[in-house]
């Protein structure tokens, strides 16, 4: 497996899900200087973590997404051994 690099945002972000916090992307943007959020969830699943999104509504009534870290579903597991069964793994 390869490790993310202590040295980029998104191990700042990733150490920040590990905490058990809740990262919202005007979070992100103000804490580690991250544009893209999603971009950088999209890189920690690759390392192969399960981050999920959730959505809510803020206090002004807009959506807000917000990621965490958390254990993988069965479905989620199953889909990646069919996915390794059929050769589109690594």
């Amino acid at each position: 497996m390869k490790f993310i690099n202590p040295e980029t945002k998104t191990f700042k972000v990733f150490q920040a899900l590990q905490k058990g916090e809740a990262i919202s992307p005007s979070a992100a943007e103000q804490r580690f200087g991250v544009k893209n959020l999603s971009a950088e969830v999209s890189r920690i699943r690759q390392h192969g973590f399960a981050v999920y999104s959730n959505t809510r509504k803020a206090g002004n009534g807009v959506q807000v997404t917000e990621y965490v870290i958390g254990k993988p579903s069965r479905k989620l597991v199953a889909l990646g051994y069919k996915a390794q069964a059929a050769g589109m793994t690594l």
